[in-house]
């Protein structure tokens, strides 16, 4: 199916008159797609649920959405996604997590985000955020499936349960070769290799990398970690992501999972950096963001990526 920019209005409306059972046959369409993806996609190297990137072309990488469909339109209208995806241009788009809860538009933003996956498999990479945890982390208030049964009626447990199993397929992280590591939440602080990260889904809970990489904070002035007040995850010092960082031999961590009230803000002197894409209640930031990255670009400080944001 041709795609090109000017067709955004209509997957808008595709996505506000979907069905129950178009949601559920899009979402099946991306639980096999993820689920083969596998060693080499494209220009993607995958090793379990970690996607490494090599430092060529553009990324387009998007944060917390939450279900505001004003905000993601935004992104793919100013960024050109779908117009450059059509074109054959080297482009990436990567989700940091947390499509839906917490805002009105959930399904059609979920609908969205999976048709793009089927539309541009190679070029889209979805993330797992925290509040597409596992059953032992779900985050709360979770209100996802009372916005499926209202556009569903009573199919929507039916459509819930479908995305729980694609939430299981969902990436842990993203690394850009010599660039950037991609979390929803923050730095697993006892990993020792990437493969901590790739295969984090897989030893959870008996190891605590995937609660961290879904729901851990950075904070200044502490070294290690410290418990969260958030009750799950941890707040981990400056030491911890210079840790992370040299242990991938990257400058930066890039996340989100944070409300920004500039839509993005900077730790640990400039290496981490979150973005958060969506605006308004419940939320107080009056600004979103997103990222606009030139990966051919060679990264002398993190602070260079300061340069990348698209703030809304």
């Amino acid at each position: 199916m041709a795609f090109s920019v000017k067709d955004l209005s209509n997957l808008i409306d595709m996505a506000a008159k979907t069905s129950s059972n178009e949601f559920l046959q899009l979402t099946q369409i991306c639980i096999q797609l993820l689920a083969k993806e596998s060693r080499q996609v494209g220009n993607l190297r995958i090793t379990g649920r970690l996607v490494e990137v090599p430092p060529v072309g553009e990324a387009i990488i998007v944060g917390d959405i939450h279900g505001d469909l004003e905000s993601l339109t935004h992104i793919l209208e100013n960024s050109s996604f779908i117009e450059k995806a059509n074109g054959g241009e080297d482009i990436l788009l990567i989700f940091l997590g947390d499509y839906g809860d917490r805002g009105f538009y959930s399904p059609e933003v979920y609908y969205i985000v999976l048709k793009l996956k089927e539309l541009f498999p190679q070029r889209v990479v979805l993330m797992r955020g925290n509040h597409e945890g596992p059953d032992d982390l779900l985050a709360s208030p979770h209100d996802l499936p009372f916005h499926l049964n209202r556009k569903f009626g009573e199919k929507g447990s039916e459509v819930y349960l479908k995305l729980r199993e694609l939430f299981n397929n969902l990436y842990n992280a993203v690394l850009i070769d010599e660039r950037y590591i991609l979390l929803h939440g923050g730095a697993p602080s006892q990993a020792s290799k990437a493969d901590d990260l790739a295969y984090a889904h897989e030893k959870h809970p008996r190891e605590r990398h995937l609660e961290e990489i879904l729901w851990s904070d950075p904070w200044e002035g502490i070294k290690g970690t410290y418990a969260s007040p958030r009750g799950a995850g941890r707040l981990f010092g400056e030491d911890v992501t210079d840790r992370l960082l040299k242990m991938l031999a990257v400058k930066a961590l890039i996340r989100g999972h944070e409300p920004s009230e500039e839509g993005f803000k900077t730790n640990h002197n400039g290496k981490v950096l979150t973005i958060f894409s969506r605006r308004g209640p419940p939320y107080h930031n009056d600004y979103g963001a997103y990222l606009y990255l030139d990966m051919s670009l060679k990264v002398e400080e993190p602070n260079q990526l300061l340069q990348s944001i698209r703030r809304f």
